[in-house]
């Protein structure tokens, strides 16, 4: 039998050991950097996030919300708080945010949070330093994804000035004859609404794309597809490959100083967060 490309553990020897790696990290984050925790962005038990100060605070400080992946059904904001290592030593400050599950919530439900969450941060963003103009967003996998509808095309501009999407998936068709079928089962009409490919998006924001050179096919598919739809869609878009990353190693080193992925984040928040959305 072939192995299911998006069982991600079965391509990825070192899985667990990246996955304890990563709290392990998000443990010494937490207790090493200044941080508000737990803010409410609605009125769910669950609908909160944790910001992440950069020393020196100010004002007028870029704002950068990072959306945990887990094939939306896994993990949570303090898994992978240790990303706030890397933004705030771009000078940003970090909001990194929990959702709801699936499958006991739906996809509209997930992605009305996080679009729960942009609203609260541009909104509440002086309350943490911070300006609204300099606001951008990353995302890994599953996160990616639901990044994506933070840069919609709609009436009034998107708000965020760039996206950072790493390892994402942009077409949910697939998923459903995935293993993700029987824990998640995704319908066709959530596949319909909710496939980025499918989405008209902000030509004002700019995107980073990036993927690891040992991710499974589907992964680089999508990936390229989706940088041609932005690209033709009028959106500034580049694409990038980590020769030797996978699908874990790569969210890992987000956070390892010295990682071509975490040089990669720390220049992108740099070069981006400090303009406002054209």
């Amino acid at each position: 039998m072939t192995a299911d490309p998006f069982r991600i553990r079965d391509h990825v020897a070192s899985f667990d050991d990246i996955v304890d790696d990563i709290r392990t990290r998000s443990i010494a984050t937490r207790r090493t950097v200044a941080m508000e925790a737990n803010v409410a962005y609605g009125r769910e038990p669950g609908e909160t996030l944790d910001i992440f100060l950069p020393s020196g605070t100010g004002s007028d400080m870029p704002i950068h919300m990072f959306i945990h992946g887990g094939y939306w059904r896994m993990f949570s904001k303090e898994d992978y708080s240790c990303v706030a290592e890397t933004v705030t030593r771009a000078g940003a400050v970090a909001a990194i945010v929990d959702y709801a599950l699936m499958p006991m919530a739906r996809m509209d439900v997930l992605i009305g949070q996080v679009l729960n969450a942009k609203a609260f941060l541009l909104a509440h963003a002086d309350r943490f330093g911070a300006t609204p103009s300099r606001f951008s967003v990353s995302g890994h996998s599953a996160g990616a994804h639901l990044a994506t509808f933070l840069f919609n095309r709609s009436v009034a501009p998107s708000g965020v000035v760039a996206a950072f999407l790493l390892g994402g998936l942009y077409d949910l068709a697939p998923l459903q004859t995935s293993f993700l079928r029987d824990e998640i089962a995704l319908s066709d009409e959530e596949v319909r609404r909710f496939t980025p490919m499918h989405r008209e998006h902000d030509p004002a924001t700019r995107v980073a794309i990036m993927t690891g050179g040992l991710e499974t096919h589907p992964f680089k598919i999508q990936a390229n597809a989706f940088r041609d739809i932005l690209a033709a869609q009028g959106l500034e878009v580049r694409a990038s490959h980590i020769i030797d990353g996978d699908h874990m190693s790569t969210v890992r080193d987000l956070a390892v100083v010295g990682t071509p992925v975490a040089a990669a984040l720390h220049a992108f928040i740099a070069n981006n967060a400090s303009e406002k959305p054209r």
